[in-house]
């Protein structure tokens, strides 16, 4: 197994939830968390507790980012006008990487930050190779012409576990994405629920 794929199990069994839903996770098969004291019973989380459960899911559907890059997401949520929570989703979704995955380019959000990071994507024409690069509406995603028989991103357009979503139209026989537009929370195809309110909360208080 990966260091990856490791990493995104790890994360699964942390949160108890299937937070890709991906068919092999391994909270479908168990509940409880990684470690030698996982299937100790878990007593009811503190306010605290559920607001960083919250967080915590949020920065690791996206790959588990950072904390600082996470809190650095949230802070220019908050300067924007408008509610915050909602600009939290919006500026995630419009990280390369996601945008990539979205797309269904590629199996996994780690995968995706590994594909821009190695030069196999395009925007608007030019090469981009920086997960974090901010999409605009309307943006041109593109894998590269030799990147396009890779046996990755064919796995990946035949996923049945799930969809692009209305804020990205794909021509996976070009090998093209347009980002149309900025999302909300309910736009997202989140396969779990996503608090981004308790997320407010968590750093109002820390």
């Amino acid at each position: 197994m990966t260091k990856r794929t490791a990493a995104k199990h790890k994360i699964d069994r942390r949160m108890g939830e299937n937070i890709w839903g991906r068919p092999k996770s391994p909270v479908n098969r168990r509940e409880y968390g990684p470690g030698q004291h996982g299937q100790r019973r878990k007593g009811k989380l503190s306010d605290f507790g559920l607001q960083l459960r919250a967080k915590q899911k949020l920065k690791g559907y996206y790959g588990d980012m950072t904390e600082k890059q996470f809190r650095r997401i949230f802070a220019e949520a908050e300067r924007i006008k408008g509610d915050t929570g909602e600009n939290l989703i919006g500026l995630l979704e419009r990280r390369l990487d996601a945008v990539v995955y979205r797309a269904k380019f590629v199996t996994t959000i780690f995968a995706a930050r590994q594909f821009v990071n190695h030069g196999h994507v395009l925007v608007n024409g030019r090469r981009v190779n920086i997960p974090s690069y901010r999409v605009k509406d309307g943006d041109v995603i593109e894998v590269r012409d030799r990147s396009k028989q890779m046996a990755a991103i064919l796995e990946a357009i035949q996923l049945v576990e799930r969809d692009v979503p209305e804020y990205v139209t794909a021509d996976h026989s070009k090998m093209k994405a347009t980002f149309v537009r900025t999302p909300s929370l309910g736009d997202v195809p989140y396969p779990v629920i996503m608090e981004p309110n308790l997320v407010i909360e968590y750093y109002a208080q820390n």
